[in-house]
């Protein structure tokens, strides 16, 4: 028996580590104003993937710290997890905020450091932040960004993502965060035709004030943009967070959006 189950408890082993989950979150005004229950009710949603990226950190006091005190909620929980967390953004004309990610260090490796994008940061207001990540000896460029809101006009800055993949041909960027703007809008056609295919296809991703006829949703601004020839989706989806709530007035305490995620093997 043991001949044969050694065998099995390998390969799940193997699978376990070449499929990774990755979720991203923009939660809401993330910084001294979460109580520990929140922050508590946040680390039991995350944490079952393995790596997090998160928007919307506050930028003064309170942001980091709350990053630093959720990593220690989920350390609590059994498996080890790291993070690092962005300097402020450098935009002036719309409100800086930090960015940050949280992985499972057992599973996923830091490669060098993390950077702020600083080739567009006149024209793009909070600059995405990128890191790289090993997986299993294959790695992983994550692109975490937060977009100006829609009466601003994101795809203004979001057509400049069609110049990163050049700009850093030999990593694999994943785009990810809250752009503000849904994906079937002409402004990610570019990063379409390079191959790039969005995890989410007519899916919301923001809490209306109140839910009417059991539509809760309002717009479709979170995303994640993957190239299909170097990164297989093996899952996706969101998480209807709010489902746990007797109120969105009370759900939108933690976030007014909701978090989404793919699982995903790298080719």
């Amino acid at each position: 028996m043991k001949s044969i189950l050694s065998p099995l408890l390998l390969l799940f082993t193997f699978l376990s580590f070449a499929q990774t989950k990755v979720l991203s979150w923009n939660i809401e005004n993330f910084g001294k104003s979460k109580s520990d229950t929140e922050l508590n009710y946040i680390a039991k949603k995350i944490a079952v993937y393995d790596i997090i990226a998160i928007q919307e950190v506050v930028a003064g006091y309170g942001g980091a710290q709350t990053v630093a005190k959720l990593a220690g909620i989920l350390n609590e929980k059994g498996t080890k997890w790291d993070y690092i967390i962005s300097d402020p953004t450098t935009g002036s004309s719309y409100k800086t905020e930090r960015y940050a990610y949280i992985w499972k260090s057992g599973k996923i490796k830091l490669k060098n450091k993390p950077w702020l994008e600083q080739k567009y940061r006149l024209e793009i207001d909070r600059e995405p932040y990128l890191a790289t990540f090993e997986i299993n000896r294959k790695q992983i460029t994550l692109v975490n960004f937060h977009a100006i809101t829609q009466k601003k006009q994101p795809e203004t800055e979001i057509k400049f993502f069609k110049f990163l993949p050049n700009e850093y041909p030999n990593l694999n960027l994943v785009f990810l965060g809250d752009f503000n703007c849904p994906e079937k809008h002409s402004v990610f056609n570019p990063l379409k035709k390079m191959g790039y295919d969005s995890v989410l296809k007519n899916q919301k991703t923001t809490l209306k004030q109140k839910c009417k006829n059991n539509i809760c949703l309002a717009s479709e601004f979170d995303n994640i943009f993957y190239k299909s020839s170097k990164l297989k989706a093996i899952n996706s989806g969101i998480i209807k967070f709010y489902e746990d709530f007797d109120s969105l007035q009370n759900a939108r305490r933690v976030s007014d959006h909701i978090p989404i995620w793919l699982e995903f093997s790298l080719n």
